[in-house]
């Protein structure tokens, strides 16, 4: 009786070991590309002393500090102990993703670049717009179209064409590895698998404009030996995956002017565990180790590039209870029509909402819809930190905390500490802005709140209030993410706002500590470093 029990047993053994072989062959030849790229076809040493400049995603001054102390970051440690380090940079708004390389790359604020954030609605071609954020949302919207918007539309046409990316001013001397905004001069075929293929996801001879180095998942690597790409792995969407395209770079002594390289996989988890969590940091830095391992020694990395390590954006808590953390705007709009997702716009929609996390668009369709009358419907929520909305070329903001109206534009009287001039009418508290009777503008708890928020309302056309969330609470709506127990960014709130940058190799420094500062300062960095060599 033993023995048959066995024998069934090892038979059902045999047969799941030959069907999981069987599986994992299939799985192999699907994934394999039908186009193979290679980018590595001539020399790209262009610098005495290349940029490399590596995002963490989510990276915070405190949590960082922290993972310092408890001896879990040496690679972090000696970059900030080498070089200089700013705890403090402010990022772009909404702090998402998408509009934050945009600011990046294109040294502007959305008013310029055009992309407005992760989410949002495309008024012209009447056309809800996501780049990929829930699962539940890219299932409604459709993953063959999410995918489009962010491969192909973002870079192609959405990011406006009056602004140079740094791939674009440095014209083939750069690389980009794993981020979401690439736009260069170069034409790149991307490696298809035959699973998208097969499914209509993408076709045989697909290409982008990006960098001469571009990486970007399983869909086109640098090191043809990379193997970090399976779909446990986000399909190459990870730190070690960028960690092996870097490496190859330093190790083939490709290494261009500049390389871009994001590391996602922090996000993730302070997302999961809250702003406190320091695994995110720790793996980070063991990538970092493995990245300066690639030289003889830590000291003589430093020496031969500029290293440049930062985050993107901060994040806030959200609360335990989900009842009260998670804002659906649905309920508080509940008596007009909104927009449901997964299908087109229709005759009767009234109100489009692209949420973003910690802030969320509001979109007005219905031309009876006042915008100070909905404003003034959302104030009674004590979740939501401001309501704003442009009426001509003014930007007005109210909040429920606070009395009264803030009214703004640019070119007046007051001055703030970017040199950037505004007038200002109404409670200046509702930004928490300090004036002084010099005429100067002092942020509080929204950094470069004037610009960052006015910026918003030229990003693309429309009808639309802005509202932000207080910390510890985020807007849901139908399949966006949400964060209860953890954490969350896109609002204008210092929380979300803030992220450190270590800098190592050079002694220019930026304008100011800013993300929209930077491609400035990366151009003279690379400029600086090419009359080096000269």
């Amino acid at each position: 009786m033993k023995e048959r029990r066995l024998n069934k047993v090892l038979k059902l053994t045999i047969i799941i070991l030959i069907i999981l072989l069987i599986l994992s062959l299939v799985y192999l030849y699907l994934i394999q590309p039908i186009v193979k790229t290679n980018t590595l076809n001539q020399s790209s040493n262009d610098t005495s002393k290349p940029v490399v400049m590596i995002i963490i995603d989510s990276i915070m001054d405190k949590p960082l500090q922290n993972t310092i102390k408890e001896g879990k970051a040496p690679a972090l440690e000696f970059l900030i102990h080498n070089g200089n380090y700013y705890p403090d940079m402010v990022s772009s708004y909404p702090t998402m993703s998408v509009t934050i390389d945009s600011t990046l790359l294109t040294g502007t604020y959305p008013n310029d670049h055009k992309v407005p954030a992760l989410v949002w609605y495309d008024e012209q071609n009447k056309q809800f717009i996501s780049y990929g954020s829930a699962r539940k949302e890219i299932m409604k919207i459709g993953m063959k179209q999410v995918l489009h918007n962010s491969l192909f539309i973002l870079n192609h046409h959405h990011l406006s064409k009056d602004v140079k990316t740094i791939h674009e001013e440095l014209d083939g001397k750069s690389a980009s590895v794993n981020t979401l905004v690439f736009r260069g001069n170069q034409k790149r075929l991307i490696s298809v698998p035959r699973i998208l293929n097969m499914n209509g996801f993408l076709e045989k001879g697909d290409s982008i404009n990006g960098p001469r180095h571009f990486s970007y998942g399983l869909l086109s690597k640098l090191d043809p030996s990379n193997n970090k790409t399976h779909f446990w792995q986000a399909f190459g969407f990870n730190n070690e995956f960028a960690t092996k395209e870097l490496k190859f770079l330093i190790e083939e002594d490709h290494l261009p002017s500049y390389s871009l390289v994001y590391f996602s996989d922090n996000d993730k988890v302070i997302h999961k565990n809250g702003v406190n969590e320091m695994k995110g940091i720790e793996e980070s830095d063991k990538q970092l180790q493995e990245i300066l391992n690639s030289y003889p020694s830590w000291e003589e990395a430093i020496q031969d590039n500029i290293w440049i390590v930062m985050g993107d954006s901060g994040q806030s808590d959200i609360g335990k209870d989900e009842e009260q953390a998670l804002i659906d705007l649905r309920k508080l709009l509940k008596d007009y029509n909104i927009h449901q997702i997964s299908g087109p716009i229709q005759e009767q929609d009234q109100i489009v909402l692209g949420l973003n996390e910690r802030m969320s668009f509001i979109y007005l369709l219905d031309s009876k819809l006042e915008q100070e009358q909905i404003a003034t419907q959302l104030k009674s929520e004590d979740r939501i930190n401001f309501i704003a909305w442009k009426q001509d070329d003014v930007v007005n903001v109210i909040s429920g905390d606070k009395e009264g109206l803030l009214s703004f534009k640019p070119d007046g009287i007051f001055t703030d500490s970017y040199g950037q001039k505004w007038e200002i009418e109404g409670n200046e508290k509702i930004l928490d802005l300090s004036l002084t009777k010099d005429l100067k503008v002092t942020y509080q708890d929204f950094p470069d709140g004037l610009a960052r928020l006015y910026s918003s309302f030229y990003s693309h056309s429309g009808r639309y209030l802005i509202v932000d969330a207080k910390p510890g609470f985020e807007f849901v709506g139908e399949g966006s993410p949400t964060h209860v127990n953890g954490a969350s960014h896109g609002s204008l709130y210092k929380h979300d706002s803030y992220f450190p940058m270590i800098v190592t190799g050079t002694k220019l420094k930026p304008e100011h500590k800013r993300m929209v500062d930077l491609k400035e300062w990366i151009l003279k960095i690379v400029n600086d470093a090419n009359n080096e060599g000269m």
